[in-house]
């Protein structure tokens, strides 16, 4: 996509990287409006409804929402329900909310495949009398012995040759349910010597006595994707029907069955590459694994990376769009690394969410020479990037929590937070210095203690002294109780993402929950979704599913660090 297009991608990132040449899709679409092979472009969005998208999708989605907003045209939301086995409402639902969510405006256009099923029934008819289409009795394996090889060409249905009138009659049959499923297919009639083997009389229709999700129990016989899905994309008056590079070799079926059902405007598929993110699990079947034995709690759980989890990681639309567009569009596969992603999510998020302190491994620090009854109310800034998301009050007061590898009672070289002796400064507050620590039984630290210089507030000292190490803390009184959840990769990066057996090859460290954190009193009314960065720890983000009023849960967007870095453009 041209970054350069409104809705595409986010203004940050064009400030970034301003993307000049045209992708091959874009110059496909100015050559046929130029040629007057169409005067608009309208696109679609086709998922079927047997599961939760994933980021992949997210690319197919941005890229035909995208060129319609370029070039002016339209957008269609349509899902692709003719395999009534695997899909539920449950998957329409989240689907919706993916697509909305991502900004990919559909307006008044959400369709079905079955919204189809008469025109394609009445299509199959067509193809009958013209002698385009066959009743086969062959079973699936009998099927699979006449379609031939790559190599050798298939042999003739012994069917094939069926009169118009049987064929008609036995269709007939087939919808009104005189049939079991799997004794009778529709075939078109193509050729089955074709080098291309979707040619080689493809199955159109198959029974299967089945209820759909949309339409009941009206018929027993569904059309196959390959059958339905022009005809779909005809109907809607769709231009250009994108879709990713496996569909290629189908091309050819395709165009079959819009050329013999005589569209007067029949679509043009174009293929691209499917976007792979390296390290992660996007098949169905084993995200289905993973939630069934309870190793996530659900397709929205924030180590997968399905949208859904995405954004109930704290991901947002623009990070995604940011994503999809530095991944670009082509006709060869590549893969992204997954801290490209992470990269996304940090450029958006650094100058547009508030800054906020939080204790992650907590351990009280005791000031021994400040009042026991003061609390000062500290101003400080939500964000030094951004002066628009002004400033809060934060509390400080005698006894603090400060994070437990914030101090080291024999610390080694180079370690300049606090240890017996040393001078550090508290963020936004005070210098302090350290004196001392208790301990337990059994020898672990539990206080440390400390002396602060009432001249150093601020976070500066009048004589101009320095120290080396800031620490960020919260007011113990004060600190609102919460849980962090830090989540890795699920999968064992250095391992891979299969094991020789073919399992997945999981992460045990993926998710560290921490249930004795404390955070600064202005996120007290945090709400689901609100992202913020903590100081020192990441970005984190209010958990939608677990957090409540009185128990808030955040999770870790991402750390403050990265290992990847922008490519420079090509002088």
């Amino acid at each position: 996509m041209n970054s350069s297009k409104e809705g595409v991608a986010p203004a940050a990132h064009r400030k970034m990287s301003e993307v000049e040449s045209r992708n091959f899709i874009e110059n496909i679409i100015d050559k046929d409006l130029a040629e007057g092979v169409y005067d608009t472009v309208h696109t679609r969005f086709p998922p079927e409804p047997n599961g939760y998208l994933h980021i992949g999708h997210a690319k197919s989605i941005l890229l035909n929402y995208g060129l319609a907003k370029q070039y002016g045209g339209k957008f269609n939301m349509r899902f692709d329900d003719t395999n009534p086995t695997k899909e539920k409402n449950e998957f329409v639902e989240s689907i919706k909310a993916d697509v909305n969510w991502l900004g990919a405006d559909y307006e008044d256009r959400l369709f079905f495949a079955s919204d189809y099923f008469d025109a394609m029934y009445e299509g199959a008819i067509k193809l009958i009398k013209k002698g385009k289409a066959y009743v086969s009795d062959l079973t699936a394996e009998e099927m699979r012995e006449y379609r031939g090889t790559l190599t050798e060409p298939g042999k003739n249905d012994p069917n094939r040759d069926r009169s118009v009138e049987e064929n008609l009659q036995l269709f007939e049959d087939m919808k009104n349910g005189k049939f079991a499923d799997g004794e009778k297919t529709l075939r078109a009639k193509i050729d089955m010597a074709s080098p291309n083997m979707n040619m080689r009389d493809p199955i159109i229709y198959r029974v299967a006595h089945l209820s759909h999700q949309n339409t009941g129990d009206k018929w027993c016989i569904y059309p196959m994707y390959d059958y339905a899905h022009p005809i779909e994309d005809a109907i809607e008056g769709i231009t250009h029907s994108i879709c990713t590079l496996e569909f290629e070799d189908h091309r050819p079926l395709y165009n079959w069955v819009v050329t013999e059902l005589e569209y007067p405007h029949p679509p043009k598929q174009i293929e691209f590459a499917k976007m792979y993110l390296t390290n992660v699990v996007t098949g169905k079947r084993y995200i289905k694994k993973l939630v069934e034995e309870g190793i996530v709690d659900g397709w929205d759980d924030p180590r997968l990376v399905s949208i859904a989890a995405l954004r109930r990681r704290g991901f947002t639309p623009e990070s995604i769009r940011m994503f999809v567009d530095l991944c670009g569009v082509s006709k060869a596969n590549s893969s992204a690394e997954y801290s490209m992603l992470e990269y996304c999510i940090r450029e958006d998020l650094k100058a547009k969410r508030p800054r906020a302190m939080a204790i992650l491994d907590p351990i009280k620090l005791v000031i021994d020479n400040y009042d026991d009854e003061t609390v000062e109310m500290l101003t400080v800034d939500n964000n030094l990037e951004n002066e628009a998301l002004g400033t809060r009050q934060v509390p400080f007061s005698k006894e603090l929590y400060i994070e437990r590898e914030d101090f080291m009672e024999e610390p080694p070289k180079k370690y300049f937070r606090m240890f017996p002796g040393n001078e550090v400064r508290l963020m936004h507050a005070y210098f302090v210095t350290c004196t001392g620590c208790e301990k337990d039984e059994n020898g672990n630290v539990t206080v440390v203690h400390a002396t602060y210089d009432p001249a150093s507030k601020g976070g500066n000292s009048p004589d101009g002294r320095k120290v080396k190490g800031t620490i960020h803390w919260v007011s113990a009184k004060q600190a609102i109780k919460a849980e962090v959840r830090l989540y890795e990769n699920i999968i064992d990066e250095e391992k891979g993402v299969y094991n020789e057996d073919g399992s997945l090859n999981l992460n045990p460290n993926s998710l560290v929950v921490k249930e004795n954190c404390y955070v600064e009193p202005s996120l007290a009314d945090a709400k689901a979704y609100d992202s913020f960065q903590f100081v020192r720890q990441g970005f984190f983000c209010v958990d939608y599913k677990d957090s409540t009023e009185d128990h808030l849960v955040f999770n870790r967007i991402v750390s403050l660090k990265s290992s990847f870095v922008l490519p420079k453009k090509d002088a």
